[in-house]
Parts: C-alpha cells; structure tokens; sequence
C-alpha cells in the first residue's frame, strides 16, 4: 500500500475525494483517511454511521474517519499490527505533526502541500513540518492562478529553517466559481463527479493522479471520461 500525505490546513476533502475516484475508476483500491481536526469529510460523505471511529465507502473509495493510525483502522477490520490493509494507495489528509508521525509518513512517501496563499492557511500548514528529523521533499499544490514571484518568496521565508525541500513542480488550481458549484453540487447529491468543474481543476486533479499512479496521461484520460 502506497501512502500519500496530502498535508496543510487548507480544505482538501473534495478534491481528494474526486482523486481517490478516478484511482478506483483505474481499478485500484483506495481509501481516504480523514485525519484532520476538524474531519470535514464526516459531514459531506454519505453515510449512516454515528460512531466516533468508522470506515464507509463512497462509490467504491473507502472513508476512515476518526482514526489516529493505520492500527486503530486494522483494528476495526479485526487485522492485527502486522497484517496489511488490502489498498493500492492510502490518500490521508494531514494538518498536523501529530497525524503525520502517527501515520507513519517516510521520507519516502509521496508527499503534497496543499495550501492557499492566505496567512492562516501557510503558517498553520507549515506547522506540520517544524518536527520533522529528516529533511523531506513535498510538492506544492496551491489555490490560486499562478504564483506571483513574491509569494513564492514568502512562502520560501516561512519555510527556510524547516527540513523541507520544494519539488520544483507547481500544481495550480484557479478554483473558479464554477468549481465551487460543482463541489456543492456532488456533496448535495451525494456522488462523485466531475461534471460542472473547469478544465483547470480537471487538469490539476489529472496530474496529481498521474504522480500518485505513475499511469499514463492517456490512462488517466480514459478514466476521466467516465465521470465528466
């Protein structure tokens, strides 16, 4: 099982969603594991559960919420420590040191900061790094059009004493007003589609897949398809 760290305090939940979709499209297993503070994907994934701790599935992709580590989610499915969890990728969604330790995160494993330029969102996200041992290299991903040269430096100043080295790719996304309809309009109906986001949105969550995967960008087009 290949783990990916989406990590920061920007709201991540649906756009980790439609990913971990067209993963499960590309016949892999997938889970997404809420380890977040405020565990937003509680209230918009469709479910029955009232308990603390629970694993749903959501048209094929799998939801842990309320889960500290990858034991605690084998223990529910009655597995032991040493038993592994039968997923192609985990996808857990970080915003603090504690979820990151807690859920094992190698210097190995893949890892994206995902983030907006407001202050809130920078600091606070880039607190899940000020613990680490070992220095890490993480992709940015980042809500906005495109970086303006002195928000990358101030993003650099925050970071220069942190054990993090920036992946020179850039995932963009504008977030356009159409996007945000299409995302409440998904949670209201309770599926997963892509229909209604624009084609930058579509393109970013595109190449994230093709980094998780290592699928072609044809493969992931095919998959693509089948949800627009």
């Amino acid at each position: 099982m290949e783990k990916i760290a989406f990590i920061g305090s920007y709201d991540k939940a649906d756009m980790m969603i439609c990913i971990a979709k067209i993963l499960t499209t590309m016949k892999k297993k997938v889970i997404v594991v809420d380890a977040t503070a405020l565990s937003k994907t509680r209230y918009i994934v469709p479910t029955m559960q009232a308990s603390k701790q629970y694993i749903t599935t959501f048209e094929n992709v799998d939801v842990a919420i309320g889960f500290e580590s990858f034991d605690q989610i084998k223990a529910y499915n009655s597995l032991s420590k040493t038993d592994k969890l039968d997923y192609d990728y985990a996808l857990i969604d970080i915003d603090s040191y504690r979820g990151y330790y807690y859920f094992g995160i190698k210097p190995e494993d893949k890892k994206l900061f995902v983030t907006s330029f407001d202050l809130y969102n920078l600091r606070r996200g880039l607190q899940v790094f000020r613990k680490l041992t070992q220095p890490v290299t993480v992709k940015r991903v980042i809500f906005t059009k495109e970086m303006d040269p002195k928000e990358e430096e101030y993003l650099n100043y925050l970071s220069k004493n942190l054990p993090v080295k920036w992946d020179p790719d850039v995932v963009y996304f504008p977030f356009e007003t159409s996007d945000l309809n299409a995302i409440y309009s998904n949670q209201r109906s309770g599926r997963i589609q892509l229909k209604g986001l624009s084609a930058t949105y579509v393109d970013g969550i595109e190449y994230i897949v093709e980094e998780i995967s290592g699928a072609s960008q044809g493969e992931v087009r095919k998959a693509l398809k089948k949800l627009i």
